[in-house]
């Protein structure tokens, strides 16, 4: 169950993903950025994807620029709409979508409660248009930068409780977790997990390193997944990397085996 992304591989993706079952991949995950981005010149090339090879494709939902917490009303409902366009493009062949939660601006930390408001509002308009086109919507946990939502497990579990909606889940995202000190405290929630995100640092930056290459616990991490059934997806800077992680990720989960 092991999915390949990467927002750094920019070249022409949609003709290195045809490299990834050969790879040991099983699915891909579109990130929805620069010429990634699924737009109707794009999606002839995603479908022929779809149709001559048996990836299993999610999604990733365009972050730049964006801001699902947006004080900025127009700024707000650009977000919604380039969220919504994006789901209903990849409607034809994903059924998951992550997410990245808002972040406070320079007014949202003036009124961040306003703020947070924004962001289950966001997330609220976001599910009910991927249920229309029967997708699950996955809330991702953030990296260790202070403005950003979304860092901790009680704002992760505020936002699947507030928004109320039963196609919203919670993507893990390993390597962000590690930048927070926080992976053991995320991985009690695996209840909620629908997709995990894969990569490794060394407690600081989001580096995006191989499985192995920084300080995240691997094996306890294996071990509180025993069971999980969603996709693993290597976020990586390059195939070799990737390749790198999901072969170092598969000692762990085969020693449980």
């Amino acid at each position: 169950m092991f999915s390949f992304s990467s927002s750094a591989l920019v070249d022409q993706p949609f003709d290195w993903a045809y490299q990834l079952e050969d790879l040991g991949y099983s699915g891909w995950e579109i990130v929805n950025e620069g010429k990634q981005r699924l737009t109707a010149e794009t999606m002839p090339l995603a479908r022929e994807i779809v149709e001559t090879t048996s990836l299993v494709i999610t999604i990733h939902l365009p972050y730049s620029d964006l801001n699902l917490a947006s004080m900025n009303q127009p700024i707000w409902e650009e977000t919604i709409r380039q969220m919504k366009e994006c789901i209903s493009l990849a409607s034809d062949f994903a059924r998951l979508a992550v997410v990245h939660p808002g972040y406070l601006s320079p007014l949202g930390k003036q009124m961040p409660d306003r703020a947070w408001e924004q962001n289950i509002f966001g997330l609220q308009e976001i599910c009910d248009h991927a249920a229309d086109h029967n997708m699950t919507i996955a809330v991702e946990n953030m990296l260790n930068i202070e403005s950003m939502l979304g860092r901790t497990p009680e704002e992760i579990l505020g936002m699947l409780e507030n928004v109320r909606r039963e196609n919203l889940g919670f993507v893990f995202d390993v390597g962000h977790a590690n930048t927070n000190g926080n992976v053991d405290s995320f991985l009690a929630l695996k209840d909620e997990m629908v997709h995990v995100h894969v990569h490794d640092n060394k407690g600081v930056r989001d580096e995006h390193l191989p499985v192995k290459s920084g300080n995240v616990n691997w094996s306890r991490v294996a071990n509180a997944l025993n069971g999980y059934e969603g996709r693993l997806v290597t976020e990586a800077r390059t195939l070799v990397q990737g390749v790198q992680s999901m072969r170092n990720l598969k000692t762990f989960l085969d020693h449980l085996e």
